[in-house]
This record gives C-alpha cells, sequence and structure tokens, in this order.
C-alpha cells in the first residue's frame, strides 16, 4: 500500500518542475487563498456570539476561582507544625469512608 503525500506519489519524489508548472501552481495557490478569504469575510462581518446565562455564570465563576491561590499557605504551614510536633492525628473512619465514596464514584 502507498501512501500519497501532498500529490506525491511513488516515482514522483526529486522530479523537476518546469518554470510554467510553478507559476500555474502559485497562480491556482493565491486563487484559492483569494477565494477562501472571500468567503470568510462575509461570515466573519455578521457573525454575532450571544452567550447564555450559564455560560455567563461559569465565565463569573472562573474569575472568581481564579482569584484565589493554588495553595493555601497558612493551611499548609498549620499541618507542617502539627507534624512537627507530633499533634497531627488522622481519623481512620473519615479516610476509609472517603476512600470508599471515591472507589464508589469510580466504579460505580
Amino acid at each position: 500500500m502507498s501512501v500519497d503525500l501532498n500529490g506525491i506519489g511513488p516515482g514522483q519524489v526529486n522530479t523537476p518542475r518546469t518554470t510554467a508548472d510553478k507559476s500555474s501552481n502559485q497562480t491556482s495557490t493565491q486563487a484559492a487563498s483569494a477565494e477562501q478569504n472571500k468567503a470568510q469575510s462575509p461570515a466573519t462581518r455578521g457573525e454575532n456570539v450571544k452567550l447564555s446565562n450559564q455560560a455567563k455564570n461559569l465565565n463569573q465563576l472562573e474569575q472568581k476561582l481564579g482569584e484565589y491561590p493554588e495553595m493555601d499557605d497558612d493551611r499548609i504551614s498549620q499541618i507542617r507544625a502539627a507534624l512537627e510536633d507530633g499533634s497531627y492525628k488522622v481519623d481512620a473512619e473519615k479516610l476509609a469512608q472517603k476512600m470508599l465514596d471515591m472507589d464508589e464514584s469510580i466504579f460505580g
């Protein structure tokens, strides 16, 4: 099975082109580009975008979330201090329940 990439097939690699072939290819490329620009111009001039209320709310929520830091430095320092002085306690039942909830949400 042969693969035709950009119009090049077996036996066509490194074949010399004549000057007439090159100029006609450039002219056809320019014409295609002009047609594409004409086709896009009227559509882009008259288009309007109207966002739903849900989309607007999501945008506002995203902006609010962007104001918060990625990490809560105060909470991290509290946990770090509790680990260092040995006062950090893990609630095994709460941890197990969260693991079961996650498992159920993933596997159903």
